[in-house]
């Protein structure tokens, strides 16, 4: 038998003529008016967002630096999107002040993140983790020459320094009140007459009371996988939701009813932008 000549291959980019049916259902919830879902939005309690942590962890099969990263980068979005880059003065300058635990950590991320959108973070990290994870984001911003503060300035400095801190001492975890050693960095980020982020919780806040009228008051807080009670009370300019993460079981377990992101957004405005 003759072989039979082989012929090249030949491959097509050209687009077919046969129309694709495209579901069109989350970039229109997209558009509606994020009113609608605030009014169904649960705002967590501590014990559910622990209970919601350890789930993305076991069932989920989650790890902690995932949803730390994941986390971290929807603030470093957030705070770009409310504080963007181009206007900014004092060449981009951003603190980030990162507590001991996985809020810390959050805070971590987002300085480095920060550091590739173009802004100039340092950071104050007063009581470093000796976790391989915490030391891995730690060496990280290094490379990436962000600086570490060894102390905290005065507040008056500090807003002089600065264009916004972000708070990541404390977590949803935290019960009150704050530790004695982190008392003067309390004292010091209250009094700053520059904008303030938290991360998840205003740090020193009841995370189901919230805060008093002697309590740190953000400008911005961006709340991680689904607001917590105490945000009921915030009201500062900016209220986000980050950590696009969450499982829609999971979701539904809870009732977090969480409104939809737009796009391919980390991070979700929850309050109207303002005027």
């Amino acid at each position: 038998m003759e072989k039979s000549e082989k012929k090249p291959m030949r491959f097509s980019f050209r687009r077919r003529p046969k129309s694709v049916s495209v579901d069109r259902s989350e970039a229109h919830a997209a558009d509606v008016s994020i009113g609608q879902y605030l009014e169904k939005l649960n705002y967590v309690s501590q014990e559910e967002a622990i209970k919601i942590d350890q789930e993305l962890f076991s069932e989920y099969a989650y790890s902690v630096d995932q949803l730390m990263e994941l986390a971290g980068l929807s603030v470093a979005t957030a705070v770009a999107k409310s504080y963007p880059r181009g206007p900014m003065p004092k060449g981009g300058t951003v603190l980030v002040c990162c507590g001991p635990g996985n809020n810390g950590g959050d805070g971590l991320v987002c300085a480095r993140h920060l550091k590739l959108f173009g802004y100039e973070p340092s950071v104050f990290y007063p009581k470093q983790s000796n976790k391989p994870l915490f030391q891995n984001l730690t060496k990280q911003c290094q490379e990436m020459e962000v600086p570490f503060l060894s102390f905290l300035p005065d507040s008056q400095l500090v807003s002089d320094s600065y264009n916004l801190v972000v708070d990541a001492l404390f977590g949803f975890s935290f019960k009150p009140p704050v530790r004695p050693e982190f008392n003067d960095v309390m004292d010091k980020l209250k009094k700053v007459k520059i904008p303030v982020v938290s991360i998840d919780i205003p740090s020193g806040w009841d995370v189901e009371t919230g805060g008093d009228a002697d309590s740190l008051q953000p400008e911005c807080l961006v709340s991680l996988t689904a607001p917590k009670r105490c945000s009921r009370n915030f009201k500062g300019r900016f209220h986000w939701l980050g950590g696009r993460f969450v499982p829609p079981a999971l979701a539904a377990k809870y009732e977090l009813n969480l409104p939809p992101y737009p796009g391919t957004d980390c991070c979700l405005l929850l309050t109207p932008p303002p005027s």
